[in-house]
C-alpha cells in the first residue's frame, strides 16, 4: 500500500514525463499494451463478478480506458468504474461518480462498495501492476508542469471535488484533455 506523500510524488513523476503538446499521453507510450492490460482487466473482473464488464475506450483524455462493472453486479448494487491512466499505470476507482467518495475506505463505510467487492477489484488492479489513486489526492488542485496549471482564459476544464470547475490531478491524469 502507497501512502499519500509517495502518490502524490508519483503524480508529480509522471507529470514531468516528456510529451506532445497535448499532454493526453507521454512519449512512449504503447497504446497495444495499454489495450491488451485493460482488456485483462476487463476480463478478470468479469470473472470476479460473474457476469460481463464493458470496456470502453475514451480519446482525447489523460486515460484511455474504463473498465465498468455494473452496479446489478455489485453486492451494494452501485457501478464501479475503473478509470486506467495512460500515465505509469494508474488506476482510479469510482463509485459511481468522481466525486462519490474520497476515496475507497469511505465507499465502504458508506455502503457503495463492499468489503468483497473491493478486495476483487484491488487483487485485479495489483496482479496487473496498477497503482490506485484515491479520489482524495486526485481533486487536489493541479500544481503541475503543463499547461493545466496555467490560467488559460477560456480553458475549460472538467474535474470534481472542492475544486470543481479548476485543474486537478483528477483532470490531468484521467479526464478530457
Amino acid at each position: 500500500m502507497h501512502d499519500d506523500q509517495q502518490i502524490l510524488d508519483l503524480l508529480r513523476s509522471l507529470d514531468r514525463l516528456p510529451g506532445p503538446d497535448h499532454a493526453e499521453f507521454p512519449d512512449g507510450f504503447d497504446h497495444g499494451e495499454a489495450e491488451a492490460r485493460a482488456t485483462a482487466l476487463s476480463e478478470r473482473l468479469s470473472e470476479e463478478f460473474g457476469a460481463p464488464c464493458s470496456l470502453d475506450e475514451t480519446q482525447h483524455a489523460g486515460c484511455y480506458f474504463k473498465v465498468r462493472v455494473p452496479a446489478a453486479l455489485t453486492e451494494a448494487g452501485v457501478l464501479l468504474c475503473i478509470r486506467l491512466s495512460n500515465y505509469g499505470r494508474l488506476a482510479a476507482v469510482t463509485t459511481p461518480s468522481p466525486d462519490s467518495h474520497a476515496d475507497l475506505d469511505d465507499a465502504v463505510a458508506e455502503g457503495a462498495l463492499s468489503a468483497v467487492d473491493r478486495r476483487r477489484v484491488e487483487i485485479a488492479l495489483a496482479e496487473l501492476g496498477y497503482v490506485i489513486v484515491p479520489l482524495r489526492l486526485l481533486h487536489l488542485r493541479y500544481d503541475g508542469v503543463t499547461w493545466l496549471a496555467d490560467d488559460v482564459p477560456g480553458a475549460a476544464v472538467l474535474s470534481y471535488g472542492p475544486h470543481a470547475g479548476e485543474a486537478t490531478w483528477w483532470t490531468r491524469f484521467f479526464e478530457y484533455l
